[in-house]
């Protein structure tokens, strides 16, 4: 399938940026670096075009992506995945065992393999990944894996892979800011589409939130009130902080996901995927969530907390207004907290509305399914099942992610209880599963 036919069968349009990416890769040999801002749509731009450079009908791994976290490597395999190309892709990251991956790379035969370094040196020391086919290195954020605790697994990655290798990196961060940090020696032609002197996005309107109480939980209540239920993410700048605001905000009637470092693999999994999929309309994270992960038509972000750096700020920010969108950013400041001054933007006061609603609950609420790809079951069968069975309509039915194991789906709210119970002893494709709702707290 052609670049031209994917952009039409995914109703896209490629944006001046991702337009060079697929004219140098495709029409050229030297080594890029691209740097573009948060949201630009960084991962299609190398994704597309390797469509084009690899062979869909090889066994091998041709391409490697290296990535700084867990989430952001599953993520940009969910986005290969849902293109539909032909191409096979598989995260590999920390937190599960190495053996299992092992074993999942023998049986899947990816041609690209989306990884954090750690994992991937791994894998590369035990012979897990055959190098002798890979001729694409794309470093994807590469400023967070050249930090500090990357610099020494990014350097043992480069003498792994092949010296012939055409290797790509990308990032929204300002090249001069990388200094001499670039473990890469090689030649790299520089695609620029940052903007000059524009920190984050014009499209964002920034808003200063006065809070009355040091303790600022009762100003956030009454601003996601005043949203109505617009995706937002709220951000803090540690763990245990997150777990008392999500429980403040729960106990307040509010729908709410959380999500830090310090949360199981599968718990982060999890919450990032009801955030996403609008069975949650509030995700209260730490920086964690800034980078990389991008979750469509977020509205707003919340400064619980001030940023810790410019940097933080940047990314924080770049969360909304993705792609030709718009979104909102408030400051709450209590006492003689002020705006930061690397904030370069006009700054508005905002008010809270004197009346405001009950917390508006989301349109979709996830169910669990206990059978999955391993078992043969695909998008269509859950469809079909849902709606023959479950009594659902074609819009009650939201977004459906099959898992190797088990599958979940987004379901109107108002209708989850009746699934569950009119799919009770029923069977998808002749087998028997658990269907649940509330797995996680909902």
């Amino acid at each position: 399938m052609t670049i031209e036919a994917l952009t039409q069968k995914l109703h896209l349009t490629l944006n001046a940026m991702q337009t060079a990416v697929c004219d140098e890769l495709l029409q050229h040999t030297d080594n890029l670096m691209v740097l573009s801002p948060t949201g630009s749509g960084k991962t299609l731009a190398y994704l597309l075009p390797l469509t084009q450079l690899l062979d869909a009908q090889s066994n091998q791994v041709q391409a490697v992506v290296v990535v700084p976290g867990r989430e952001l490597a599953l993520q940009s395999a969910t986005v290969l995945k849902d293109m539909g190309c032909g191409l096979r892709g598989m995260a590999c990251y920390g937190g599960r065992a190495t053996m299992d991956e092992h074993r999942k790379l023998r049986e899947m035969q990816p041609q690209i393999v989306f990884a954090t370094p750690g994992r991937l040196n791994d894998h590369l020391q035990k012979g897990n990944i055959d190098t002798h086919a890979i001729r694409y290195l794309f470093i994807d954020e590469f400023d967070k894996c050249l930090e500090m605790g990357f610099h020494d697994e990014m350097q043992q990655l480069i003498e792994l892979l092949p010296k012939a290798i055409r290797s790509v990196l990308l990032s929204a961060t300002p090249a001069e800011e990388l200094g001499s940090q670039t473990l890469v020696t090689r030649f790299f032609k520089v695609l620029n589409f940052l903007p000059e002197d524009e920190q984050v996005s014009q499209r964002v309107t920034i808003y200063r939130v006065q809070s009355e109480e040091k303790d600022k939980l009762p100003t956030l209540r009454q601003l996601l009130l005043s949203f109505q239920g617009a995706s937002t993410i709220v951000f803090l700048n540690y763990r245990d902080a997150v777990e008392r605001v999500a429980t403040y905000l729960r106990e307040q009637g509010f729908v709410v996901s959380h999500f830090h470092g310090g949360m199981e693999q599968r718990q982060r999994e999890d919450a990032l995927y009801r955030f996403s999929n609008g069975s949650a309309s509030i995700l209260v994270s730490t920086d964690l969530a800034a980078r990389g992960l991008d979750i469509p038509n977020i509205a707003n972000i919340v400064h619980y907390h001030l940023p810790e750096t410019e940097d933080g700020y940047v990314h924080r920010v770049g969360r909304t207004a993705r792609w030709d969108k718009h979104g909102k950013a408030f400051f709450i400041l209590h006492g003689q907290e002020q705006i930061p001054a690397y904030v370069d933007a006009d700054v508005a006061d905002f008010v809270l509305p004197q009346v405001l609603p009950e917390p508006t609950q989301p349109r979709f609420q996830t169910l669990y399914i206990g059978k999955g790809r391993r078992d043969k079951l695909s998008k269509t069968d859950i469809v079909g099942f849902l709606c023959k069975k479950g009594g659902l309509k074609g819009d009650e039915i939201g977004r459906i992610d099959v898992r190797d194991r088990y599958t979940y789906v987004a379901v109107a709210r108002t209708k989850a209880k009746q699934v569950v119970q009119r799919t009770q002893g029923e069977k998808i494709k002749g087998l028997r599963t658990v269907i649940e709702e509330n797995i996680f707290s909902q």
